[in-house]
């Protein structure tokens, strides 16, 4: 993939992260630094649960990088939820 399609698929994949788990999106910079490693987290779930993508091309980078991205903020989430009952 071009370096662009990396951006831009870690910035569609991030700001649609941002807007199912807070409402809005976290800002250019965040949106595509969440997608790009939503992207990551979620091409290593899919590899080992052994998916596959459910589209092809760009639609499926961004299925992916989606899926991963929410997994992502899950994460943080719970994070933030055990160290504020600290």
């Amino acid at each position: 993939m071009h370096i662009i399609t990396w951006l831009l698929v870690g910035l569609v994949a991030g700001a649609l992260a941002g807007g199912i788990m807070r409402g809005s999106g976290f800002g250019l910079f965040a949106d595509i630094v969440l997608g790009i490693a939503g992207g990551f987290v979620g091409g290593w779930t899919f590899h080992e649960l052994g998916w596959r993508t459910p589209l092809t091309g760009a639609a499926g980078a961004i299925s992916v990088a989606l899926i991963g991205a929410v997994i992502i903020l899950v994460g943080l989430r719970l994070l933030r939820l055990t160290t504020a009952r600290r």
